[in-house]
């Protein structure tokens, strides 16, 4: 089976899908059989996004994207601080 990508944006509004199609008398498996997802996938999804909406699911996007960018510049500086040591100590 080919794996798809969703992007947060689309897993919160089938999240949503499907609490409407379990709302109305529904089971989890017609809901995950209408969004053509696998039930591991939606209790996955609803124990990652729970009952985020969309701009928290936006903020949560940003947050990690700035995370990753200064775990990035921590690494370039402490990548620094050892060349620095290394070339004070004279053992080049």
């Amino acid at each position: 089976m080919k794996r798809k990508n969703h992007s947060p944006e689309q897993i919160v509004k089938m999240l949503r899908q499907a609490d409407a199609v379990i709302g109305s008398g529904g089971t989890v498996q017609q809901a995950c059989r209408e969004l053509g997802i696998s039930e591991a996938t939606y209790y996955n999804w609803r124990k990652q996004y729970g009952r985020m909406k969309l701009d928290q699911v936006k903020q949560l996007k940003a947050l990690q994207k700035e995370n990753a960018q200064l775990k990035k510049l921590v690494a370039d500086q402490a990548l620094d601080n050892a060349i620095l040591k290394e070339a004070l100590s004279g053992n080049y």
